[in-house]
């Protein structure tokens, strides 16, 4: 089950560059990302009214830090990734930075969430920045006319999904995904409707190509690219999560030589090898690692493992102090 979610993860979360790509040639990215978050929120937000079990127990609180992680990991993250590629660089080198992402998680998650990467796990994320780096190499170039700050704006968005991520690891309540998935649209949608209707371009154009686009990104990228990303994450841990990013570069050139054509040539096969080399290097790392900790002991006996103590191994990272969710 964990690689079948795996798998749909990395698939729909690659969505996203093709989705956008679908919808640049008629409409301008802050429309398109607008009309992406829109409709799935007023759906979920009918849902929630019709479903309020999820939502008992949860305070003002737990939801303003979910609006937060909603405004970190989906508007903060897009919103570089498309002013970026807006401002002149190329897709190639924000994939790259991008591509960064897993070695600053796994650096971050030792001392803030107590989940300590081993070195065969480093092996593994060295070798996943290098399939990156081989994938991207070729299109990874400065771009005529480009100012030097703009290789920043992509580095913001890594670090911002990487923010909400460690926000999300560290909550104390445990919310729901239909519930966190809901309030981070919402969040989203209320965000780039105003920027939208600030700069004059709410309205939609009538192309069949735009709506086609909106379709592809609210129903692969954000409910199931997110919703897989935050059950993931529950399930996995950060760095094996992050790790998974490794294979959106070569994936996303995987969608682009299928339905548009472009090319795949023997550098960007030989990249998507080295990154599933480096997902599975990392998988058995961490399965080593939980191995090397089941033996030690954690202060808790087998029968009341089995019979659970509230604590699901997925928690064991959250902190230091045993997991606060």
């Amino acid at each position: 089950m964990k690689i079948l979610l795996s798998l749909a993860f990395v698939l729909c979360w690659s969505s996203g560059f093709i989705g956008a790509k679908l919808g640049a040639g008629s409409a301008s990215a802050i429309t398109v990302l607008m009309w992406r978050f829109l409709p799935p929120a007023v759906v979920l937000v009918a849902v929630a009214a019709v479903a309020r079990g999820a939502w008992r127990g949860l305070t003002a609180r737990d939801l303003t830090r979910q609006a937060v992680i909603g405004l970190l990991s989906q508007s903060g993250y897009l919103l570089s990734v498309y002013h970026a590629i807006q401002l002149g660089v190329s897709s190639g080198t924000t994939a790259l930075i991008d591509g960064v992402q897993p070695l600053v998680a796994g650096a971050l998650a030792g001392p803030l969430l107590g989940q300590y990467v081993s070195g065969r796990q480093w092996i593994g994320l060295v070798l996943g920045l290098g399939g990156v780096t081989l994938v991207t190499l070729a299109d990874a170039t400065a771009g005529a006319g480009v100012p030097r700050w703009a290789y920043a704006v992509p580095l913001l968005g890594m670090f911002s999904l990487i923010a909400a991520t460690f926000l999300e690891s560290r909550s104390r309540a445990r919310v729901a995904p239909q519930v966190s998935l809901t309030v981070h649209c919402v969040t989203s949608a209320v965000l780039f409707s105003v920027l939208a209707v600030a700069a004059g371009a709410a309205a939609p154009p009538a192309e069949g190509a735009f709506w086609l686009a909106v379709v592809w990104l609210v129903v692969l990228s954000t409910v199931g690219g997110y919703g897989l990303y935050w059950l993931l994450l529950r399930r996995s841990g950060v760095t094996a999560v992050n790790t998974l990013m490794f294979l959106m570069a070569p994936v996303t050139a995987v969608w682009g030589a299928l339905m548009f054509g472009e090319p795949f040539g023997v550098r960007t096969a030989l990249g998507l090898a080295v990154c599933l080399l480096a997902v599975v290097v990392v998988g058995r790392g961490e399965g080593g690692r939980n191995t090397a900790a089941t033996a030690a002991g954690d202060g808790r006996d087998s029968a009341t493992a089995a019979a659970g103590d509230g604590r699901d191994a997925g928690r064991r990272w959250a902190t230091p102090e045993h997991a606060r969710r």
